[in-house]
């Protein structure tokens, strides 16, 4: 790939607005919809199986879901900018926030497919047995095939992922009516441990049902990319969150129709282990090849979205200079590389799942601080032209901040190592941002 690379690397170019609508909500789309909603029902009805309040929940959470992009998008509707909430953040907080943030997110992201190719890997072993040992080659191999896949460009990355959302749709749709054709299950099938809820296992259900939403700024890391400006990205990532919505509740509801919930507690693909009841043994092997599916398509939407935050860090100078070259096809592609060289790292070291732990508090802390930046925006620049202005603010921005601060608080306490190590990380980013001034003070 080394080579390719540096073929491929072409000076004076950046990154041109050829992406779509269609493309932004497919980015969401498919971001959103991942192994969470394969693998996430059997946490949560461990601790809920009562199926009104376990379709309530999926409901109320995609709702506010809703709410909040519908607010944070007045943000992504003025910033003109790819690099997702790295250029959000340092256009409402300023720079120091925006470096903080764009650091905390890109380093997410090899860690985040890091762990999606090695399960990729495990999942493939299961359907192939004869790939059982041959999980951190396959892993790397599949990585390095999707970041390759960028050598070709935007232009052909973009309609994979436009197909790949669109199969999914198609996935979750087909997985509900398969389980409401089926017809209830046996309850004597109802034998999951149910836990006690309490404190952590509270916060347990609430962090999987809302990064199971997680996903719907996605588009954002391509603002400087899509045709219609600001107005077309943020109605994009608005009919992303509703479609999914619309799906996870459909494909929930037609969950705690079919299946006793408790069956499927503690399960780790609850929705093989629902297939398998109501169908019988061996059915759910759709789900797994569905989720192999979910996550090739993963691996491309993470290879488009990460290097854009080190492009746009590196036009402010906070990242290597390289990063912000773009490729003749449209790609910041040693960026790319840099993402790439990380997550096989990553996959070939171990060890990455507590990193994974520590970026989910810090998502809601973001989400919770472009809810500050639409507050401080709208304070400091009452007057700026706003394509898309935030739904019943202040009030549906202040309510949104809150209840991200409260889930917040309530993960904090359920893993406070992960909070006390993110209070940790925050306080060592600020020598770095100050080394970082001073050395572009003197180079300036």
């Amino acid at each position: 790939m080394a080579a390719e690379l540096a073929e491929s690397i072409e000076q004076g170019t950046g990154l041109k607005r050829v992406l779509g609508g269609g493309f932004a909500i497919a980015a969401g789309v498919g971001t959103m919809i991942g192994l969470g909603i394969m693998r996430n029902p059997g946490e949560i009805v461990a601790v809920i199986p009562d199926p009104f309040y376990y379709v309530v929940l999926w409901l109320l959470v995609g709702l506010f879901a809703l709410l909040s992009t519908a607010v944070v998008t007045e943000l992504v509707s003025v910033t003109p900018r790819s690099g997702g909430y790295y250029a959000l953040l340092r256009r409402s907080l300023g720079p120091y926030y925006g470096f903080l943030m764009g650091w905390v997110d890109w380093l997410s992201y090899p860690a985040t497919i890091a762990l999606k190719s090695i399960v990729l890997a495990e999942y493939l072993a299961l359907l192939f047995p004869s790939l059982i040992g041959w999980k951190v080659p396959l892993a790397l191999s599949i990585t390095s095939v999707f970041a390759a896949l960028q050598l070709r460009g935007v232009v052909l990355a973009s309609r994979v992922q436009q197909i790949a959302a669109t199969g999914m749709g198609l996935i979750i749709i087909s997985l509900a009516l398969a389980l409401l054709l089926a017809g209830p299950a046996d309850p004597a099938t109802a034998s999951g441990v149910i836990a006690e809820p309490g404190l952590k296992q509270i916060g347990l259900v609430i962090a999987a049902v809302v990064f199971t939403y997680d996903g719907w700024l996605i588009p954002a890391y391509f603002g400087g990319e899509i045709r219609g400006g600001g107005k077309v990205l943020a109605q994009a990532c608005i009919r992303g969150v509703l479609l999914v919505l619309v799906l996870y509740v459909f494909l929930n509801t037609a969950l705690a129709i079919s299946v006793p919930l408790a069956s499927l507690a503690g399960h780790e693909l609850a929705l093989s282990g629902a297939l398998d009841l109501t169908w019988g043994a061996g059915s759910g092997t759709f789900v797994i090849v569905a989720a192999v599916l979910f996550l090739l398509a993963h691996q491309n939407i993470n290879y488009m979205s990460a290097p854009r935050i080190l492009y746009t860090m590196a036009e402010d100078g906070f990242s290597t200079r390289r990063a912000a070259t773009v490729g003749r096809h449209g790609n910041p592609m040693f960026a790319v590389f840099l993402t790439w060289a990380a997550t096989a790292g990553l996959i070939m070291a171990g060890g990455f799942e507590f990193l994974l732990n520590l970026c989910s508090l810090f998502f809601v802390v973001l989400y919770s601080a472009l809810l500050i930046g639409v507050l401080v925006l709208r304070r400091r620049e009452p007057d700026l032209d706003r394509p898309h202005r935030a739904w019943g603010h202040p009030w549906t921005t202040i309510v949104c901040l809150l209840g991200w601060i409260l889930i917040a608080v309530i993960m904090a306490a359920a893993t406070p190592q992960s909070a006390l190590s993110a209070a940790i990380m925050t306080m060592v980013s600020i020598p770095i941002y100050l080394a970082i001034q001073a050395w572009q003070r003197k180079n300036s």
